[in-house]
Formats: structure tokens, C-alpha cells, sequence
């Protein structure tokens, strides 16, 4: 099974290429290669992240909705 998971973009190399984002405390690079890099603005932007790459811009009230999910289901009893 393979997840993606919205993180908030934090920086932005000057190339354009690379990024770091975070999600819960943590950051990661992840490649921007397959961005339209004119969207994205560190600190307000919401990439999905699969396997090292941003593959999508995300709303930021989607992104807020799908992390409170996963922390929801996280945090729930395990039978």
C-alpha cells in the first residue's frame, strides 16, 4: 500500500528543483522537480508527498482536513 502525505513546504532551493518540508516537527528534502514551481511559497504552500517527491499542490483547508484524519485514525483504539 503506498500513502501520500500533505506537508507544508518550509523552503525552496535556489534551483527550484529541491525543498524542505515539514510535517509534525520533522523535515524532509523532497524534489520539486514535478511542480509548476510558480505556485509554490514557502511556509503557506501544502505539497502531497509520495516516495521523496511533491507531486501535487494541496489546499491549505484539505491539508489541515487530511492531517486531522490521520492523526484522528492514529490515535484511535486498536482492537
Amino acid at each position: 500500500m503506498c500513502l501520500a502525505i500533505p506537508a507544508l513546504l518550509v523552503e525552496v532551493d535556489p534551483s527550484g528543483e529541491e525543498g524542505v518540508v515539514e510535517l509534525w516537527g520533522v523535515r524532509r528534502k523532497v524534489s520539486l522537480a514535478l511542480l509548476d514551481k510558480e505556485k509554490l511559497v514557502p511556509g503557506k504552500t501544502y505539497v502531497i508527498v509520495h516516495a521523496g517527491f511533491a507531486i501535487s499542490v494541496l489546499d491549505e483547508e484539505e491539508a489541515k482536513k487530511t492531517l486531522e484524519l490521520l492523526e484522528e485514525m492514529a490515535s484511535a483504539p486498536r482492537p
